[in-house]
């Protein structure tokens, strides 16, 4: 009887051991690795190692799309102890079946091949511009009147990040025009309608300029803005599309800290006069200003979570760069080594080493896939590490532009965020997934 526990106990510790032999085997690990979705750029080829010594038969919906070990049959027998070797073929979407023995299901991979992609690095700092879609509500301010102090804008309800759109029904995209209107409803003791924009919503409220005693003017009682400048850093510039991504973050008000819709604006050149290094607790910045301000680099058109998006018609004729080079999908990027391009004095772009020590799996736009650590001595020595104004920079990696800096961390400075560069690209109206079967065909006529 007692035999019984101890037999029990043994098994047990066998059965655990036997399936930690197997999770550790090569075969398993190799199966856990191996990817369910595969994305190709035209031209380019991968290969993979399932290191399964078991007879397989191989499907590919559509050879034409993807070539499996050469095949140009859709089926055809392989020993899974090989490679299985892939070559891109037109753009598109198909997929490759593995049976075990002809008839169990092994695994399924779906391949999609979309076109050849090259940008040309930025790195170089860039002076930004912009005008917002409306007037931005910064602040409330009381107005004298007579014994009264009183902000009409916050009693009519109107917040902070509030972006007026409309006054009386007319489109408002300058606020010197502003006090133009709270002088003629004063004097007509009538109300304005704003038509606001909150929380991505349009909402409607009425205000009732009131006279301020002191200066006999009417006003609103609010603190408004209509526009943002600063520098920040160029990522890309794809020539093809002719369009550019920069910042690598959303730019937001100084006061509300909501992001800035955009009206219109434009991107300049910049020149870099001194840095403030970073340290525990003080990220440090560039100081830098616009030189060359009536030769416009490119439009904005979007400001996103990502950066800034726009219209570019040639690249700065300043930078290290000048040849455009392919992009990297998220799942290529590895751990290790990598570079970053930036300025850290007047225009001049340099290379500085850095390590990636995190990639991220991400299926959806986020933008922290990275964490990366500078490791270059000369910009540690330099800059501290990563400074306010360096956003943006692109990151190479194995000859490939795999994403941009975006955030310091506070407290370790020589550390930071980046994101993968096919969410800039999206922003830019660059997708890295080929369209439907039903997009690619052609209208009737």
């Amino acid at each position: 009887m007692l035999l019984r526990p101890i037999i029990k106990k043994c098994f047990g510790l066998v059965l655990v051991f036997f399936i930690c032999f197997i999770s550790m085997s090569a075969p398993l690990q190799s199966f856990a690795t191996f990817p369910t979705e595969l994305r190709l750029f035209n031209g380019q080829d991968k290969t993979l190692q399932l290191a399964v010594p078991v007879q397989a038969k191989v499907t590919v919906k559509d050879p034409d799309i993807v070539k499996v070990n050469g095949h140009s049959t859709p089926s055809f027998k392989l020993n899974l102890n090989q490679p299985l070797a892939f070559h891109s073929g037109r753009t598109g979407q198909t997929e490759m079946k593995l049976k075990l023995f002809g008839a169990i299901p092994f695994k399924t991979v779906k391949v999609s091949v979309v076109p050849e992609l090259k940008v040309i690095p930025g790195g170089q700092t860039i002076g930004v511009r912009m005008k917002s879609a409306g007037i931005l509500v910064v602040g409330h301010h009381l107005v004298q009147n007579g014994e009264t102090k009183l902000s009409p804008g916050e009693a009519a309800g109107v917040q902070l990040g509030d972006l007026i759109t409309k006054i009386n029904g007319e489109t408002l995209n300058d606020v010197s025009k502003v006090s133009k209107y709270a002088e003629e409803a004063g004097k007509s003791k009538k109300a304005l309608k704003l038509t606001i924009v909150r929380d991505g919503k349009t909402i409607t409220k009425e205000l009732k300029p009131l006279l301020d005693t002191a200066d006999q003017t009417y006003r609103l009682g609010l603190y408004i803005r209509d526009t943002a400048a600063g520098v920040g850093t160029l990522t890309f510039y794809a020539p093809d599309q002719r369009v550019y991504g920069a910042l690598g973050h959303v730019i937001t008000d100084m006061d509300t800290q909501t992001p800035v819709v955009v009206g219109d604006g434009t991107i300049v050149h910049s020149n870099v006069t001194s840095i403030s290094k970073s340290q525990d607790g003080s990220p440090g910045e560039k100081r830098a200003h616009f030189f060359k301000e009536n030769q416009i680099l490119g439009t904005i058109e979007k400001n996103t979570e990502f950066g800034i998006f726009g219209k570019m018609n040639s690249n700065p004729d300043y930078g290290m760069m000048r040849e455009a080079i392919p992009v990297a999908f998220s799942e290529e990027i590895e751990e290790g080594p990598a570079q970053i391009l930036t300025v850290v004095k007047g225009h001049k772009v340099e290379k500085f080493d850095i390590e990636i020590v995190h990639v991220a799996k991400q299926k959806a736009p986020a933008t922290k896939g990275l964490v990366i650590k500078i490791t270059d001595p000369d910009l540690l020595n330099k800059t501290g590490g990563i400074v306010q104004g360096m956003s943006g920079s692109p990151i190479i990696q194995n000859g490939k532009m795999i994403g941009a800096v975006t955030h310091v961390f506070v407290n370790d400075p020589t550390s930071g965020y980046g994101c993968f560069i096919e969410w800039m690209l999206k922003d830019a109206g660059i997708e890295l997934r080929p369209s439907t079967e039903e997009e690619q065909q052609p209208e009737a006529s």
